[in-house]
Parts: structure tokens; sequence; C-alpha cells
């Protein structure tokens, strides 16, 4: 069997020159993992954010349809992060698609 061993220390990324990748807000740490392209096609940033946003409301949709429902408050903080984490992330995109379509200053 191999031996493992660990992983080195941790190095935080420094900032990418040309702003081209943006960490998610919804990473757990200040060690971000996932990342958006900002340079992508404003159609695949689009679809992704719409597709985010439509999966949380579809989920809150067909919770919304069911009578009452019962569960613990931790249970629900769980649930109130299940969607938060999609909607952030879609929210992230959208800022990225808006700053995009901005008009620029002339000279610019």
């Amino acid at each position: 069997m191999p031996s493992l061993h660990p992983d080195p220390p941790y190095v935080k990324p420094a900032p990418h020159p040309d702003n081209r990748f943006k960490a998610l807000t919804s990473n757990c740490s200040d060690m971000p993992t996932l990342f958006l392209d900002t340079q992508a096609p404003i159609d695949v940033l689009t679809d992704a954010a719409n597709y985010r946003i439509q999966a949380v409301t579809q989920v809150l949709e067909n919770l919304s349809m069911r009578g009452s429902i019962e569960c613990d408050s931790f249970i629900l903080s769980d649930f109130s992060l299940l969607c938060a984490i999609p909607l952030r992330d879609g929210c992230d995109v959208l800022e990225v698609v808006r700053r995009r379509l901005r008009p620029r200053p002339s000279g610019s």
C-alpha cells in the first residue's frame, strides 16, 4: 500500500492579474476553492445563474404547495443554507453580467 503524505500548507492564491477569476461568495472559508470565470460568454453566465436560481425556486415552490410542515429549527437552518448557497452563486454570476453589460466610459 502506498504511503500517504499530507498536503503542503495552503498558500492563498494571489488575485489573477486581469481579475478573470472571482471567488464565489459561498466559499466556506477565506481560502476559496470555487471561482467564477468573469470572461465567460454572457449567455453562459446567464445560463449558470438561471440554473441555480431556478433550482431553488422549484424547491421552494414545491415546499409551498405542501400542507403543514413540522420540523426542528436546526432542519430549517440546514434547509435555509441549502437554498442560500445556489442563490448566492447565482447573484455572484449576475453581478459579473451586470458589470460586463454596463457601458464603459469613453477612453477606457
